[in-house]
């Protein structure tokens, strides 16, 4: 069982959920509101009030899933959620160890 986290921009998740839902099987989403910047190495600053000001908005996500289904879902991710500019986010995914399905009991992992 893995989890897959993602930090992507918001104008981007109209064409990431519709990629999401077209997987086979897809277990589901959480999204998260979000602040954050780039490494500053990789800007360049100009002002002292672009500094102070430099947060933008994101959206981080979190999607638990079988190992088998992750390299779908993350190429899910990175193709509706890049731009090729600085700032498009991150994937990473996580080992989880077990997981537990409130509802009904049920344990994954």
């Amino acid at each position: 069982m893995k989890e897959i986290r993602a930090i992507v921009r918001p104008s981007r998740i109209e064409r990431l959920r519709d990629a999401l839902r077209a997987i086979p099987n897809f277990p589901g989403v959480t999204l998260f509101k979000a602040e954050g910047f780039t490494a500053p190495a990789a800007v360049d600053k100009r002002t002292v009030k672009h500094e102070l000001t430099d947060f933008s908005d994101k959206i981080m996500l979190s999607v638990l899933a079988e190992d088998d289904m992750v390299p779908l879902i993350r190429e899910a991710i990175i193709e509706s959620c890049r731009t090729g500019t600085i700032g498009d986010g991150l994937v990473w995914v996580v080992d989880i160890g077990e997981m537990h399905r409130i509802r009904d009991r049920s344990v994954y992992g």
